[in-house]
């Protein structure tokens, strides 16, 4: 069964980081792409980057030069770097996980496999 567990939410002031992590457990197969979506109160899910086991990413224009998508292999574990958060930033953020490539970009219905969620908040 897999399984994705999220860490690393919390309350920042804008200008701050923070760092998500997302463990993948009981996945078997060859190759995946891992993505991090996002949703804020009253607006619609945004797909905000993915990573592929060769290491390629995609990232939203909108966290773009901000945000890093990361992973380690060794330790089954993707990352969420989050830098000069904004007001705007704050949401619900998920972390996903798709069988194969990411060849469907951030598009959600593409992923399988989700996480319980990980709240961050960004105070102005």
């Amino acid at each position: 069964q897999v399984q994705l567990v999220e860490s690393g939410g919390g309350s920042v002031q804008a200008g701050g980081s923070l760092r998500l992590s997302c463990s993948l457990f009981g996945y078997s197969y060859s190759t995946y792409c891992m993505g991090w979506f996002r949703q804020a109160s009253g607006k619609r899910p945004e797909g905000i980057a993915t990573i592929d086991n060769g290491g390629t990413t995609k990232y939203a224009d909108s966290v773009k030069g901000r945000f890093t998508i990361s992973q380690d292999n060794a330790k089954n574990t993707v990352y969420l770097q989050m830098n000069s958060l904004k007001p705007e930033d704050a949401a619900m953020y998920y972390c996903a996980a798709k069988i194969g490539t990411c060849w469907r970009g951030l598009d959600k219905e593409a992923f399988t496999f989700w996480g319980q969620g990980t709240q961050v908040t960004v105070s102005s």
